[in-house]
């Protein structure tokens, strides 16, 4: 396995500037040469972290760019110094939106309180590419820099890529794993599509930013329609939808407060110029629990720094890395070199029953049919009684719970539950800490199925690092109700029942839905 560091010490980059070369002081017995990027050699080009200094601009804004060795105070202060979008506007629309802003001084808390542990290698990443340190706070607008974030339009990931477009830039979605959720996959995607806008609009960032929030062909029209009227095509000047047109605003209104937060009456907590993390090659799959206790790290923490997994352990099919913090990732490394293959991943050894279905088999040992069949190479559901199955579990047997039935070691307790009245999927579901698919797959139904008092269901309680990442993966959307929706349809596009729908928005039999009514919905954003 590799320690990929595709990280620098910002102060050891501001030293590299003047002919010197530095470690890393969180670990001073590391060598120089592991501290460059991939490729690099000391002295045989620039920084990607030089600072640019402040000049004139060209025709769309942009400023002109200049060396300094300035090393930067912190986060914040080399993001001022890469900064490239006019932000000496005093558009009306801007100005609003640095005035919501700046009385919210709760709120910039929070989000930086989100980004401190992956600004510095979003920054990192958008530095190296040369385009404007504005984009680092683009996850503020479209997530509060939320990995789990989850939006109506099914919409996730701090960069928010609805699935059509996630696909088209290959960030994968299976079982194990969703790419707009990984802070890696997703931030090289969300920069390679932004670039892609850029170059489409002909070096014009705002009109870029405009078609991230509203497509490209949306921009495009607009655009169109004002050149037949004569009229100018900036992006102010657009007739674009609502939400758009107060999106760039916002992000504006945003990077100016980080420019001269004391002219707007806001403090922002110092970043540290020190990563927060480091990437390491797996060079396979590995359970999460045990990971977080070979970095000497919460199974909560390494949740955060690796949010694209959304089960107890990293995909089987990759991606095949974990960001680990920076202060443990010598002793993270040292520990997986000395970890056997067959212990990152425990495999239980289960014997078919008479009756059973790779659909059961799977709900039981909450793992997915696909995963059972991968692990035993089997082409099709079809199995057979009495043949023995390898169905992969955490490897922190401290974390495992058994299987009540044929002795079999498994990961869950399986619980028996009589349902009430007014129970819904979605209320045992939180009550008991589990996801409402799994509850409904358990009992070979469907998350709108209908539950009647004194129905037996059954439940399978797991202590694991899974549990406690879909515990903290529920998110409240708001939904505005389109021409031609129905309950049904809502319910089926969110995975929730109709009785919850109805539940959470006080909606009876005889109430129909009106076009543009708003909904309140709880979504497990791992499972959508």
């Amino acid at each position: 396995m590799t320690l990929t560091r595709n990280w620098i010490s910002i102060t050891a980059a501001g030293l590299l500037l003047s002919g010197c070369s530095s470690a890393l002081t969180q670990n001073p017995d590391s060598s120089a040469d592991a501290l460059r990027l991939p490729g690099n050699q000391a002295g045989t080009h620039a920084s990607p972290w030089e600072t640019r200094a402040t000049g004139s601009r060209d025709s769309i804004g942009r400023k002109a760019r200049a060396n300094t060795t300035a090393p930067p105070e912190d986060l914040w202060q080399l993001s001022r110094n890469h900064f490239e979008l006019n932000l000496e506007s005093d558009n009306p629309r801007v100005a609003s939106q640095i005035r919501y802003y700046s009385k919210h001084q709760d709120y910039l808390d929070r989000v930086t309180d989100r980004a401190e542990r992956y600004y510095h290698y979003i920054l990192q990443q958008i530095i190296e590419r040369g385009l404007p340190a504005e984009l680092a706070l683009l996850p503020v607008v479209e997530s509060a820099y939320d990995p789990f974030a989850y939006s109506p339009s099914r919409a996730a990931g701090p960069w928010q890529f609805i699935p059509g477009t996630a696909k088209h830039f290959g960030l994968r979605k299976t079982w194990w794993y969703d790419g707009r959720r990984d802070i890696v996959a997703s931030t090289d995607a969300a920069l390679t599509y932004l670039e892609q806008l850029n170059k489409r609009f002909d070096g014009d960032w705002l009109l870029a930013l405009a078609a991230y929030n509203a497509g490209g062909g949306t921009v495009s029209k607009a655009i169109r329609k004002n050149t037949k009227k004569g009229l100018a095509t900036d992006f102010w000047s657009l007739d674009l939808p609502s939400e758009t047109e107060a999106y760039v605003p916002k992000l504006l209104a945003i990077a100016s407060l980080v420019k001269a937060p004391a002219d707007y009456g806001v403090s922002l907590r110092a970043l540290a110029v020190e990563p927060y993390f480091a990437i390491i090659e797996t060079q396979g799959q590995i359970d999460l629990a045990q990971a977080a206790k070979m970095a000497d790290t919460s199974s909560e923490e390494m949740a955060l720094l690796n949010p694209g997994f959304s089960r107890w352990a990293t995909d089987p099919e990759g991606p095949h890395r974990l960001l680990v913090p920076i202060d443990s990732a010598m002793q993270f490394e040292n520990k997986l070199a000395s970890l056997p293959a067959e212990q990152r991943v425990r495999w239980n050894r289960y014997r078919i029953q008479r009756g059973d279905s790779l659909s059961a088999i799977a709900a039981r040992f909450n793992i997915s049919t696909a995963a059972i069949r991968s692990a035993n190479k089997l082409k099709s559901n079809r199995i057979t009684a009495g043949k023995t199955l390898l169905i992969p579990g955490p490897a922190n047997t401290s974390l495992a719970a058994t299987v009540a039935q044929d002795g079999a070691a498994g990961t869950r307790e399986k619980l028996s539950y009589k349902v009430r009245a007014g129970d819904s999927f979605w209320k045992i579901a939180r009550s008991h800490k589990v996801s409402v698919s799994d509850l409904a797959s358990w009992n070979k139904m469907t998350p709108r199925s209908t539950l009647k008092a004194g129905q037996q269901l059954t439940l399978w309680r797991d202590s694991s690092l899974a549990s406690s990442a879909q515990r903290e993966t529920l998110r409240k959307v708001g939904y505005s109700v389109r021409s031609g929706d129905s309950l049904s349809l809502i319910a089926s596009r969110f995975s929730v029942s109709v009785a919850d729908l109805k539940r959470w928005n006080g909606l009876n039999k005889g109430r129909y839905l009106q076009p543009g009514q708003k909904l309140t919905l709880f979504v497990n954003a791992t499972d959508s």
